[in-house]
């Protein structure tokens, strides 16, 4: 059991690195937007560049925001049954989940999504617009890269699952969210 936790542990500090990101990136694309409005109301100016970094942050957070979401039990689910379950049964609704929808929906992300950056790199895709970023292959290498985050989101699910269904009760203090506690 002692190998158990100690993997889930690492891959939910993981998971908590990728929201750590994720904030940082909001932050950034605050600031970002913030200098737009600046820019075009007070200057006139306009810049494509910094209107497209808008979006390629926000790609960066909510694709990091994913796999945290998943640690934390940030992410939707219908709720009107789950709620009132048992903690065995809700671990066993998410070590299902998790290794039959979480963990081979990541594996096709990331083998779609390399292929996706790949091509852009190899075509070196660029904005279309004058004076947009160059390089936009490096923000499509943030899927794949996403993808291999939420497997590791999944498989921390299924290790905190079995965690509960040992009867281990330190996840408690130690784990933030999981939907079990």
């Amino acid at each position: 059991m002692g190998w158990i936790i100690k993997l889930d542990e690492g891959l939910g500090w993981l998971s908590k690195v990728c929201g750590w990101i994720a904030c940082v990136a909001m932050i950034l694309m605050a600031a970002n937007v913030f200098y737009d409005v600046v820019a075009r109301y007070a200057f006139n100016d306009v810049s494509i560049a910094m209107q497209e970094m808008e979006w390629h942050l926000y790609s960066v957070v909510f694709l990091l925001g994913i796999p945290y979401a998943l640690r934390t039990d940030g992410h939707v689910r219908v709720d009107v049954f789950y709620t009132n379950w048992s903690n065995t049964r809700k671990a066993w609704v998410n070590l299902v989940g998790a290794l039959i929808f979480v963990i081979p929906f990541a594996f096709l992300i990331g083998f779609y999504g390399y292929e996706f950056a790949l091509d852009s790199y190899h075509m070196g895709e660029s904005s279309g617009d004058p004076g947009g970023l160059p390089n936009r292959w490096i923000i499509k290498a943030v899927i794949p890269f996403t993808a291999v985050f939420i497997a590791t989101a999944g498989l921390n699910m299924a290790t905190y699952a079995i965690r509960v269904l040992a009867g281990d009760r330190s996840y408690e203090t130690e784990h933030s969210g999981g939907g079990l506690a």
